[in-house]
């Protein structure tokens, strides 16, 4: 989609890419290309953004906050300006030597320090509106003519709530520094002319020389520079090939590097002068261009250095030990400089509260969010609504208010009346709302983790876990996430024969008829010859026209070109140690052999019994060792889609060149055949992954000739990463098409019911991936994400607008459909047609348009949308869902870890949407509205008190009462809502067809919250007057009655409310009767009228007396039993769909 059809622009720190790209290669990649190209976006149709006029309604609708975030931003940058980046000389072990200061090699993720923590709390607080709004009312008391009651009774919740956020950020602060610390202590061997010496990682400098031993961190970006062998205890310089993963950097194709270190191998680095040029720190982790030199030689020694040489920091060394020179530390390194631009998903209301940066964590467990690093917000849809609905409140409370002070007749200083008026309607706007959200977030998180139908599920975004019930769209990765990851061998295709896995043992008799051909020819070579040459001809792989010599050189060829390493561990005592010793001792035996590969590789006829980084052995049948030696490797790419490798046989001294790759890039490279497309297209209708085997034979002269060009090319210091992938090129012609390989990736257990349940819960799934279209479709298919009465409606490449209008009417005519789609074909016209259907399937995508279209599903619909992938290619994708799920999967951690929830298999996101999200959703719906009916039911008793005593703004009642009621006396029951459930989970699985009303949000909407704002006028007023009727001639008991009926009444809303009991629930009803009723002895003071100095106060006697308790019982009665009849009468006659299902 990126290379053809420009979309929505990737909004990221412009500044600081444009900081660290510049000076950069020209050629740019086009992903980047389109990220930069914002101008494009205004001339596709229906994309057009209107600019909002910056007017008052802006200012006061956000736009101060704007204003405001700009000028400090341009503060912070003119007080700490950027130190400009440049490339630098680094002399191995001389860290003296460097021209420039480079930063320390710390970590350091603390958001605040000691001076700045209070302030900084503060400001996250109070910077939204409503945090404000409380703050200017609970100041407002410290004016004599607009207090209304005690300090306390408003400075105590605003307290209460900036303790409890203060302590947590505390908490998260002393969690932050104690993995700091942590990091920054790990110890490294440093290399001085003393030999080792035992250093703090934080201490580490550029130009030091580092040891780092196996399953150990590399501590900062450093250059490969040696491995050590035991097997002849000298050190060899490789050229370290070192594969990265984005967003893992797991150091998973190191090579075998045995453990230990020579004494005069220490020797020799500090007595050679020598130095790396290294580029300038850059963003990009999967290139690095650099020159190693040598002085003390003549001549002088120069090699290039690229991706291949490095060894980025929070990467791990696989095995051995390795030997590399500091470049970069600090906020220079690779890995801190991508760790910007994470997603925050967080609540509306408690926006600034919590900056979790997951997705820049890695395996070890520690984040590495630098406090440069800017956060941007995803809001919850449930926290919107709520947010709409405390604006609708605060309009309601000053519309109240200027209609007191109306019908007062503007008497006296009326605009310091319409002030106590909105002081007094406050409670509107219950502060408890956002405390009682947060807890209940956090009561869910714990439930999903403690689930056990869904082990090793993690909560890592506590904020949104309603999203997962309001899903409408689900977009999932195909390799890992619906199918295993795990490669089976199954299909070996020569042109004109083709071998299946029942066939396999004729290929094992192919092989040992060829190799015993050749033993056979050696041997007879031998004993006519008393000096044996150098070269013997092998007659089996130069007969091109026998089946078993075309197999031979196939199998060959998968067995040589791959970057497999083989590890080989000996248990002692049930611990695996290194197996020791030199090569003739080595044990090649397949029980202690294990493999390191970044992909799974086939296999079949001939073992890889060793490798190291100059040569490789194989194993025959007949169990004799073939070695070849290793002249040249070119790792796969995504750009490429292909690898490469040149060596040279032992026995033969012939160089061969083999290649594998996708069959797109191969076409144009092998010799013409008429079988590879069509053989391609029936493997991938298969399901099977397929790959392009192929070889060219070098002369000794071609391979001089290429190396020297190879060489060349890796030195140049501008456009190197072209001119070595043109010399490359040129080999890569007229190669001979040896076979094509397919492998099955198999499904996940319990993919099909998974994929059918989310189907049948109105949820659209849309599988983007990598893949070719027929292998993609062929998935779909297997896995039942289509289903099997619908058609398939392919998308057919098209090169222009009129192409494009032909199929989107084609595509119209058709009715219930699955679409497939390449990634490049999709456009904004097209997207409102694709949201139709029930099934999208998108191939030949790249992760940015993954990511891509997340953004144009939420751009085009109202929707949410839920990534689901396992692989660092997924992580883009993740976080720009609404909702990011990770499965540990074979691929590493970096999609559980940048996802707001990690699961461990497919099938558990079934019980994850349909149970927790369930639960979720309705709870905190319930919740947040009963929060909202308990403020606005004792603002109604307020309104109705001031207007029957002459408008007079007196607060009906004083101190801790205001602050016991939203607290210990209806906290408990109001807070068990997050325990109620309206489907019992085995019923939410068996009909997932309830799921589709949880997405048209009738929990929560305008309708349900009229008619609580009318059950809170109904039953404020009925409490209000009832108690001033029956007040029993002594105006002083209406506070004591009305207040005890308040609390009576708002238990037994909360057993209205609640479906099914649980017995937490009963015991918070009975805690908070019990608190209020011993703590009538105690606050006899506040039941009075006014201010305490009227003098009135409560009568102990009076309420224990029988006409007490049955005035308090009728004014109850009245509130609360309509109600009741109401609820019953609307069950049985209009019964929600779960309750059928449920009787």
């Amino acid at each position: 989609m990126a290379d053809s059809i420009p979309l929505n622009p990737v909004r990221k720190n412009s500044r600081k890419t444009a900081y660290y790209n510049a000076g950069r290669p020209a050629s740019t990649h086009k992903q980047e290309a389109f990220e930069n190209e914002e101008s494009d976006y205004q001339t596709l149709p229906r994309a057009r953004v209107s600019q909002r006029s910056r007017g008052l309604g802006w200012f006061l609708c956000g736009g101060w906050k704007v204003l405001c975030c700009s000028c400090c931003e341009c503060l912070l940058h003119t007080c700490r300006r950027k130190k400009e980046l440049k490339p630098r000389t680094v002399w191995l072990g001389h860290p003296e030597k460097c021209e420039e200061k480079h930063p320390k090699n710390s970590i350091k993720n603390q958001k605040y320090n000691i001076i700045t923590f209070v302030p900084g709390v503060l400001y996250q607080q109070f910077k939204f509106f409503l945090n404000l709004y409380f703050l200017v009312v609970a100041c407002s008391q410290f004016v004599p003519s607009l207090k209304i009651g005690y300090l306390y009774t408003y400075w105590a919740p605003l307290g209460f709530v900036l303790a409890v956020t203060m302590v947590r950020e505390a908490v998260d602060e002393v969690r932050r520094c104690r993995r700091d610390k942590e990091m920054n202590s790990q110890l490294y061997s440093k290399l001085t002319l003393r030999g080792k010496v035992q250093v703090k990682s934080s201490d580490i400098q550029v130009g030091d020389l580092i040891i780092v031993e196996k399953n150990q961190r590399i501590p900062a970006d450093m250059i490969f520079l040696r491995t050590s062998e035991k097997t002849d205890e000298s050190v060899t310089e490789p050229p370290g090939f070192v594969s990265h993963e984005a967003g893992n950097f797991t150091l998973r194709d190191n090579w075998n590097l045995p453990n230990g270190l020579s004494p005069s191998a220490i020797g020799d680095l500090f007595s050679i002068s020598a130095y790396v040029y290294a580029q300038k720190p850059q963003l990009d982790i999967h290139s690095f261009e650099g020159n190693f030199t040598r002085e003390d030689c003549d001549p002088p020694i120069n090699e290039s250095l690229s991706i291949e040489n490095t060894l980025w920091a929070s990467t791990v060394v696989a095995s051995g030990t390795v030997i590399g020179v500091v470049i970069y530390t600090g906020k220079e390194m690779r890995s801190v400089l991508n760790t910007s631009q994470s997603k925050n998903k967080r609540n509306s209301i408690s926006q600034g509260d919590d900056v979790r940066g997951a997705n820049t964590e890695n395996e070890m467990g520690w984040e590495s969010r630098y406090d440069s690093a800017k956060v941007t917000e995803n809001v919850g849809l449930l926290d919107l609504e709520l947010n709409r609905l405390t604006k609708a409140l605060f309009l309601a409370q000053v519309v109240l208010s200027v209609v007191m002070v109306v019908l007062q007749g503007f008497l006296g200083p009326w605009y310091r009346n319409l002030f106590r008026f909105v002081v007094l309607f406050s409670y509107i706007i219950p502060i408890s709302l956002r405390v009682n959200l947060d807890m209940g977030k956090s009561a869910y998180g714990w439930m999903i983790m403690k689930d056990e139908n869904i082990p090793g599920t993690v909560v890592r975004t506590s904020t949104i876990p309603e999203e997962l019930g309001r899903l409408v769209y689900l977009l999932t990765d195909k390799t890992g996430t619906l199918t295993q990851n795990e490669m089976v061998f199954r299909r070996l295709h020569l042109g004109t024969v083709s071998y299946g896995t029942d066939t396999m043992d004729e290929i094992q008799s192919h092989i040992i008829q060829s190799y015993a051909q050749v033993s056979s020819a050696q041997s007879n070579g031998s004993s006519a010859s008393s000096t044996p040459s150098r070269k013997v001809q092998m007659p089996a792989p130069k007969v091109r026209k026998s089946v078993s010599s075309r197999i031979h050189e196939a199998v060959k060829a998968i067995a040589l070109c791959h970057n497999v390493t083989p590890v080989y561990e000996s248990r002692v005592n049930g611990a695996s140690t290194e197996q020791e010793g030199t090569e003739a001792d080595q044990d090649f035996s397949d029980d202690n052999r294990t493999y390191q590969a970044s992909s799974p590789d086939e296999s079949v006829g001939l073992t890889l019994v060793n490798r190291d980084l100059t040569s490789l052995q194989l194993k025959t049948p007949a169990g004799h060792i073939l070695t070849y030696y290793i002249l040249q490797i070119f790792p796969f790419t995504s750009e490429s889609k292909r690898m490469g490798i040149i060596v040279r046989e032992e026995a033969t001294g012939d160089i061969m060149f083999y290649m594998k790759g996708a069959d797109v890039a191969m076409a144009s490279i092998v010799q013409y055949n008429d079988w590879l497309e069509e053989e391609c297209g029936n493997m991938a209708r298969e399901g099977l992954r397929t790959l392009v085997v192929a070889k060219k034979s070098l002369t000794e002269e071609q391979y001089q000739d290429f190396e020297n060009r190879y060489n060349q090319a890796k030195l140049s210091l501008t456009d190197r990463a072209l001119k070595v992938a043109a010399v490359v090129e040129s080999l890569e012609r007229e190669m001979e098409l040896l076979c094509l390989t397919g492998v099955e990736d198999q499904l996940q257990a319990d993919v099909r019911p998974t994929l059918e349940l989310l189907r049948n819960a109105g949820i659209k799934i849309w599988m983007l991936t990598g893949d070719k279209l027929e292998t993609a479709t062929c998935i779909a298919k297997s896995s039942h994400l289509v289903s099997r009465n619908q058609d398939i409606h392919v998308f057919k490449p098209v090169s222009s607008r009129s192409e494009a209008h032909l199929e989107l009417n084609a595509f119209r005519r058709k009715h219930d459909c699955a679409l497939v789609i390449s990634g490049d074909s999709l456009e904004h016209e097209f997207v409102e047609l694709a949201c139709q259907c029930p099934a999208v399937v998108c191939c030949r995508c790249s992760p940015t348009q993954k990511a891509q279209i997340v953004r144009l599903l939420q751009q085009h619909t109202a929707n949410r949308t839920c990534a689901i992938g396992d692989g660092g290619n997924d992580v883009s994708m993740i976080q720009a869902a609404d909702c990011g799920i990770g499965i540990e999967g074979k691929e590493g951690k970096q999609a559980s870890l940048a996802a707001d929830f990690s699961i461990t298999q497919f099938k558990h996101i079934g019980r994850l949407l349909m149970v927790h999200g369930r639960n979720s959703y309705k709870r905190s719906a319930a919740l947040g509205q009963f929060v909202m009916h308990r403020g606005m039911i004792i603002s109604t008793m307020q309104a109705v008190f001031s207007s029957i005593f002459y408008f007079a703004s007196v607060p009906l009642y004083q101190g801790f009462l205001m602050v016991g009621y939203a607290t210990i006396y209806t906290m408990f029951p109001v807070f068990s809502l997050v325990l109620d459930q309206d489907v019992k989970p085995d019923m939410a699985l068996l009909y997932p067809e309830l799921y589709k009303d949880l997405t048209k949000g009738r929990s929560l909407s305008f309708k349900t919250f009229l008619i609580w704002v009318l059950i809170s006028i109904y039953q404020g007023g009925i409490l209000m007057y009832g108690a001033l009727v029956l007040f029993d001639q002594e105006f002083v008991h209406v506070v004591a009655i009305s207040f005890t009926a308040l609390i009576l009444t708002e238990l037994l809303m909360v057993a209205l409310t609640i479906r099914t009991w649980h017995w937490l629930m009963v015991l918070a009803q009975l805690i908070s009767l019990g608190c209020y009723l011993a703590s009538l002895a105690f606050l006899n003071e506040y039941f009075g009228i006014g201010r305490v100095t009227l003098g009135a106060f409560l009568d102990l006697t009076f309420i224990t007396t029988w006409v007490f308790v049955w005035k308090v019982c009728l004014i109850t009665l009245v509130s609360c039993l309509p109600l009741y009849i109401i609820k019953y009468l609307k069950r049985k006659f209009s019964p929600p769909s779960y309750s059928k299902l449920s009787s």
